[in-house]
């Protein structure tokens, strides 16, 4: 549950941020507000299709084996996760920037009131896809089932649409650079902890082997299966009995994409 509601809530706040950009941009423009929700409803209608896409699929690669098919789902996961912390550490301001050309370019009549809905939709779209690909892959390692996964998903979406309008509205007095250097990070853990998840998954499989001791064994003082221990794993990857192969995936996972990103970074800085 906490796993999906982060990832929703990062990806919805990061559209309500892009519509709260534009609808700023052109404040008192009449019509304007019409294509902005336009926009928004075409973009929720893409995520619903790919959506349905995504279930498709995951009923086509069914027969594979269900170790085998979770750990490629896991897989697909940590790799879209790292590519988009990635890029929004890059492209993130440039994004922003160009949100508020358009809206100004449309103000001043330079580009028709349409384009509102295009820029709006494709955002949503973007990130309401994104959102779709990482929730399947969530739901992967998340225990509880379906209903935690949609409860968390609820919650995330609750949380980013609140604290979306009341940065739009001036009433949160907190940096939004802030806000996606802790989500930032929290996506990092998530892939990195879905990295040695992967990996268990494997070792089912036979695909790979497992030293049968563990690493280190702190069961006695936080067990992984204890509601804080349940908590720590999601958040942050925590395990109390880790083999050299599950740590060896989530090091090299939350290294990797630190630093590309802070690679990539420095290069758009």
């Amino acid at each position: 549950m906490l796993a999906s509601a982060v990832i929703v809530f990062r990806e919805v706040l990061e559209a309500a941020l892009i519509v709260g950009i534009v609808l700023a941009a052109t404040k008192g423009l009449a019509g304007s507000r019409r294509w902005v929700t336009a926009g928004i409803l075409a973009g929720l209608l893409g995520s619903a299709v790919i959506a349905g896409s995504a279930e498709a699929l995951s009923d086509a690669l069914s027969g594979m084996g269900q170790e085998l098919f979770n750990a490629s789902i896991l897989g697909v996961a940590v790799l879209m996760l790292g590519w988009h912390t990635v890029w929004m550490s890059s492209h993130g301001r440039e994004m922003a920037a160009e949100m508020k050309r358009v809206g100004h370019a449309v103000v001043v009549g330079a580009r028709p009131l349409s384009v509102l809905a295009v820029v709006v939709g494709v955002a949503v779209l973007r990130e309401g896809a994104e959102t779709v690909l990482f929730v399947f892959g969530i739901s992967t390692a998340e225990e509880g089932g379906k209903m935690a996964t949609i409860a968390g998903c609820a919650v995330g979406l609750g949380a980013g649409i609140t604290v979306g309008t009341l940065l739009y509205r001036g009433l949160l007095a907190i940096p939004t650079r802030h806000l996606f250097s802790v989500t930032t990070w929290l996506v990092t853990l998530l892939a990195a902890g879905m990295a040695a998840q992967a990996v268990t998954y494997l070792s089912a499989a036979g695909v790979i082997e497992m030293a049968p001791q563990p690493l280190w064994d702190t069961s006695w003082l936080l067990s992984e299966t204890s509601i804080g221990g349940r908590l720590l794993h999601t958040l942050v990857g925590y395990m109390d009995r880790p083999s050299a192969v599950q740590l060896l995936a989530y090091g090299a996972t939350l290294l990797g994409i630190t630093a590309l990103a802070r690679v990539a970074g420095r290069q758009h800085a």
